[in-house]
Formats: structure tokens, sequence, C-alpha cells
């Protein structure tokens, strides 16, 4: 393979522009002075700490606000929803990476997997979007990475090691819905890495991360567009500035808070229908 010649017009070929896969122009727009405006001053009404190296778990009525907090010290967590009454509809990382990008902020929404595909959850809160992106192409809160993992661990360095991301949540969501870990794992899938600074090398094009710009204060916040079963892994990487799933990191907890609106601020809103199977379509 090392006597590869490319061809005479190689500079012409990687000059061509790209095309956006997946225009997004046509896509509802999710009003999101409409939901700031009715959370302010919102009663909270449930919260949970996820300790460090752990996974919990909480729900969120569809019109409310999940409000990821980082309380103590930099910390990344990874993040699954789902369909509170259905585990089947879950968070669909990679089209929601389609549609919107590496990574997600203020007015971005998170898609649901197939054959359901539509908004479950609207970003609408980030103290973190003054980071935008980093001379080495890096971000913050991304759906590109899966989770870690003690399969891939395993595969890398022959250890087990299970208080990683993928563990913890299978953990939690047992717990939430009272399934086996065979059962519940089943369900966990890619995240949304809250918090966490990531990208691509541009010389080997090879996912990194480096350490979080999060400190104590920082949230994300998630207005819930349907209900919401939210479970999130704290992960044992810390701010992942050197590296993830070993006890060697120093990390801390996350929080996550439940608010519900003024009454009568989000009227007018109604929890999408876009692409709600009814069994109508599919393959």
């Amino acid at each position: 393979m090392s006597n590869i010649v490319p061809p005479a017009d190689a500079d012409a070929r990687r000059a061509i522009k790209p095309v956006i896969c997946y225009p997004t122009e046509t896509l509802p727009k999710p009003d999101i002075g409409l939901y700031q405006a009715a959370f302010e001053g919102a009663e909270k009404i449930d919260e949970v700490i996820i300790p460090a190296r752990d996974a919990a778990s909480i729900e969120v009525p569809a019109g409310h606000l999940l409000r990821i907090i980082c309380p103590e010290g930099p910390q990344v967590g990874d993040l699954d929803l789902f369909n509170s009454g259905n585990l089947d509809e879950r968070f669909y990382s990679g089209k929601t990476r389609a549609l919107h990008g590496t990574h997600v902020s203020i007015g971005d929404q998170l898609w649901s997997s197939f054959p359901y595909m539509r908004p479950m959850a609207t970003v609408m809160e980030d103290t973190l979007a003054w980071y935008g992106i980093d001379e080495y192409g890096g971000s913050v809160h991304d759906v590109i990475g899966t989770r870690c993992d003690p399969y891939t661990g395993r595969v890398l360095n022959g250890v087990d090691y299970h208080y990683c991301c993928h563990s913890n949540l299978t953990r939690a969501l047992a717990r939430a819905r009272g399934l086996s870990l065979p059962e519940a794992e089943k369900y966990v899938h890619d995240v949304l890495n809250v918090f966490m600074c990531t990208g691509f090398t541009r010389d080997t094009g090879q996912y990194f991360m480096k350490a979080s710009p999060v400190r104590p204060g920082d949230t994300l916040g998630l207005f819930a567009e349907i209900d919401l079963l939210a479970v999130q892994s704290a992960c044992p990487g810390g701010d992942c500035s050197s590296e993830h799933s070993s006890d060697a990191a120093q990390c801390y907890p996350l929080k996550m808070e439940v608010y519900k609106p003024a009454a009568g601020s989000l009227e007018g809103w109604q929890s999408p229908a876009v692409n709600a199977y009814d069994g109508s379509h599919g393959c």
C-alpha cells in the first residue's frame, strides 16, 4: 500500500466543497424564549445526586425542565434518555449528530430512535455555550462518543472495570424499572456526554478528549418534550483530562433537578407529534 500514487487531479478532488447531508431549515423551531421564560422562578419538584463513579435516574414529565448541575468539582456525565412509558423509544445520538452536529447547545434537540424519531428534549440552558470550538476542534456536550464500557476495556487492556458508564447506567436503569441486569443492559444506549470536551484529531481523525471547562455551578438545561426517564452516570474519568474508566482520576458527583413551569406559562406548547409512531409507517 506504500506505493499508492495520487491521481493527477488529487488536489482538485480534495478542494470540492462539502454539502450538508441533512439541512435542518424545514424542522420546526423550538421557542427557546418561551421555554426560558416559563422557568423563571419555577418550582423545583425533584432532585437526585449522582455519586462519583456511579449513576442515578430521575423522572421528567413533559413540559418540565431537567437541569444537570456540576455542584463540586470538574466532572463529566454520560446521559441516557428514555420515553418514560416505553423504553424502546430512546435517545438516538447518531441521528442527533447527523442533524445538529457533533456537539449540542441551546436550541438543539435530542432525537429519539426509529421508528419514533421525534424530539425528546430541547437544550434551553447551557452555561458552557461560551466555549465554542477550540483550536484543536474540541467542543462541549458531544454526541460523538459511545460510553466507556467494560467490553472495550477488556479488548484494549485485558482488565474488567465495572464502574464505567455502561455498567453504571445498566445498574441504574435496572433499579429504576425493576429489571434484571441482563434485561436492563439491552436498553442502555449511546449517550449525550454532558460537559465533556471532545473532538477529532486533524492528523489521524481519532476521537479525543481533553480537560472539561466545567466548573462548580455550571449547568445544562433540557426541556422535556415528552415524558422522560433520565439516567446519568458520573464518569470515572472525572473531567476526562487524562484517562477514563479507572480509579486514578479525581471524580466528583453530579446533580439532576426537575422544575415545574409556572402555571399557564407554556400556553400554546404541545408535545411534538412529528413522526410520532402510530404503526402506520416504517419498514
